[in-house]
């Protein structure tokens, strides 16, 4: 049987949760790929785990301090690296160096994080390319939320005019506070903080970073644009005062955060801020933490998906989605660096 060893990068709840979960399902993996999946190595910013037999559930949290970074990750002999490490679209890290290092041995990658995505996206790409290696991040790009496989799959063979989407999960759910119980901005976020689905700094979601930032993992990876963060106009919803809530119910509109894309012959515009949406818009019904994309085709017309999952572990069936595609593409591929017999 194909022995496939991972190796999680980043161990906190994510990284957990997808470890767990990869155990969960190794008898699917041996049924449906013919493979035997061992998690070889885990590790965080300080210390991590390695077996070359593999790692069992019940010996996750006694993690060796010292054990971690991308050499660690390398000394393992792991086929497939999933990172899940912190985000920071600003200096890619640290995510960055372990997905260097892999794309580099020719070792494939499942990335959860954004930020080195976003931050080093071509470099990484041409890196995929050059080695040979699989670079997947559905758990990076919306998780739950089919984002990419829409593109690369369900709508292959048309072109995409336009998309919208509703990308994070927090500003839609304090929103829809602010509208239907009347609360302003602040307090419908400390109500969140207080419930523990805020950020205790939530800037990067109620400014709208982090909605730009999928959505130019959306651009970049699902249509081989070249965005950057440079080419966004984004705002976010701190800025929303009394006033407009008051006008949007006078009118019966609902506001959302929304990340759009328009294609023309001649370039690709894109930006975050609130649009408003009337009650008969589908994306008008996207409430709380789910989320929501509206895809605008020329030859099939509007695609609209809405997901929600509970975290973390929807982020991680995510990224083990991912893990299938791969698996399915090994079976037709060469077994080079990123595969072996045992």
């Amino acid at each position: 049987m194909n022995v496939i060893r991972i190796a999680i990068a980043g161990f906190g709840g994510v990284g957990r949760a997808t470890a767990n979960l990869l155990l969960a399902r190794r008898a699917r993996y041996r049924q449906v790929y013919g493979a035997d999946l061992r998690l070889v190595a885990v590790c965080g910013s300080r210390s991590g785990l390695a077996d070359s037999a593999g790692l069992e559930a019940g010996r996750l949290d006694a993690l060796e301090p010292g054990l971690t970074g991308p050499a660690f990750i390398d000394a393992s002999g792991a086929n497939i690296l999933i990172e899940a490490g912190p985000s920071d679209f600003r200096t890619g890290g640290p995510g960055l160096a372990y997905i260097r290092s892999a794309l580099s041995a020719g070792r494939d990658a499942i990335v959860i994080s954004k930020g080195a995505l976003v931050h080093s996206g071509p470099e990484l790409r041409a890196l995929a390319r050059s080695s040979g290696a699989m670079l997947k991040l559905s758990g990076a790009a919306a998780a739950a939320l089919p984002t990419i496989d829409l593109l690369e799959h369900s709508l292959k063979g048309c072109e995409v005019l336009e998309i919208e989407g509703i990308l994070n999960a927090t500003t839609n759910y304090l929103l829809d506070a602010m509208m239907n119980q009347n609360l302003g901005f602040e307090d419908a976020l400390a109500r969140a903080q207080a419930s523990g689905f805020a950020e205790a700094d939530p800037r990067n979601d109620t400014e709208g970073w982090d909605t730009a930032s999928k959505l130019i993992l959306i651009a970049n990876f699902g249509l081989d644009a070249d965005l950057t963060m440079d080419d966004l106009v984004v705002e976010g919803i701190q800025s929303i005062a009394a006033h407009d809530l008051e006008t949007w119910r006078k009118q019966r509109l609902v506001p959302k955060l929304v990340g759009s894309l328009i294609r023309t012959d001649d370039a690709t515009r894109a930006a975050v801020g609130v649009r408003t949406y009337p009650a008969t818009d589908p994306l008008a019904h996207v409430s709380g933490k789910n989320k929501a994309i509206r895809i605008t085709t020329d030859a099939m017309g509007e695609t609209i998906a809405i997901g929600s999952g509970t975290e973390p572990l929807a982020t991680a069936a995510a990224a083990l989605k991912d893990l299938e595609h791969i698996l399915t593409a090994r079976a037709v591929r060469p077994t080079g660096v990123s595969g072996g017999k045992e």
